[in-house]
């Protein structure tokens, strides 16, 4: 049977192509360390890759949110904490005032440390983070959450003018997490404050006037429930973060259990390739020394 040169050529170059393209492709596997580089080398597992390779991108992504959260919350339960303890001072002094042996003078010394307590809530509640934004007015973080009006009446001059609505962040599936705070009824505890430092500084001010008495038993109150509300909020904080580092650890375990699978399935057994590469190198090299052999025959060698 004869085969014409064409004919020859053409199953030759062939044969020295798909030998060449699979040595490339083992290569690049082996290189790679991955079985799978196109969706062709599996096409079912292709699909399974790609289903842990975005579960694992919205993992990573709660993962990232928890992690900026639980920074915020940390600052906000810190700046929360510090106000409790001031109050808690705070409230000392109105006690200490209230005692009716107190003389005109004992009174006005205790105004000193009430107006820089004044001073420090008003600055805790405007207080800002790294990018310019309002910790404690909701969803309003542009607008300073306590507002000042020297031309209001005495004891209403401080408003909140934030909002108490929450910025949602998703940490999980189908679970969010507020990531702002606010301080609606500070105001009504600065409020009370001013009215005791201008009672306190009156000229024969004395413990035992009722006027005055009543104004401390009022801040009194005020400072008791400003405090609650600060412990509230600090106790919320605290099991929010409790719950966002035990949502990180499932989350770390998931992600563990994706990264596994994903290397089970689409890791190259380096063994098998090795040796695959090996037949078609000496499948390549045996075809060129054929062609190279063949290729200085004719007819006339054998007459």
């Amino acid at each position: 049977m004869r085969i014409a040169t064409t004919q020859y050529q053409s199953t030759m170059n062939q044969s020295i192509q798909n030998n060449q393209e699979r040595i490339t492709h083992l290569t690049q596997q082996m290189s790679a360390n991955k079985r799978i580089l196109v969706p062709s080398d599996d096409p079912v597992d292709s699909v399974r890759l790609a289903r842990l390779a975005r579960e694992e991108a919205t993992v990573q992504q709660y993962r990232d949110n928890i992690a900026s959260i639980k920074i915020r919350l940390t600052k906000t339960e810190g700046y929360l904490s510090n106000m409790a303890t001031e109050l808690v001072q705070g409230r000392d002094v109105l006690v200490w005032a209230a005692d009716g042996s107190n003389a005109p003078s004992d009174l006005k010394a205790m105004v000193t440390p009430l107006e820089s307590l004044r001073d420090s809530v008003l600055y805790n509640a405007n207080s800002i983070d790294q990018e310019g934004n309002y910790n404690f007015a909701g969803t309003l973080t542009k607008t300073a959450p306590i507002k000042y009006d020297p031309t209001a009446p005495l004891g209403s001059r401080y408003t909140y003018v934030g909002n108490t609505n929450s910025q949602n962040v998703v940490v999980g599936n189908g679970i969010t997490q507020p990531a702002n705070q606010n301080l609606k009824g500070i105001e009504k505890l600065l409020n009370h404050l001013e009215l005791t430092i201008t009672t306190l500084k009156a000229p024969g001010v004395t413990a035992n006037d009722p006027t005055v008495r009543s104004v401390l038993a009022d801040a009194l109150d005020g400072f008791d429930e400003a405090h609650d509300m600060l412990t509230s909020k600090v106790a919320t904080l605290g099991g929010s973060q409790n719950i966002m580092k035990t949502l990180d650890a499932n989350h770390a375990n998931v992600s563990l259990s994706n990264k596994i699978a994903i290397t089970d399935i689409g890791a190259l057994d380096v063994g098998e390739a090795a040796t695959a590469l090996n037949g078609y190198s000496s499948a390549l090299q045996a075809t060129y020394k054929a062609y190279s052999r063949i290729g200085t025959l004719s007819l006339f060698s054998v007459l």
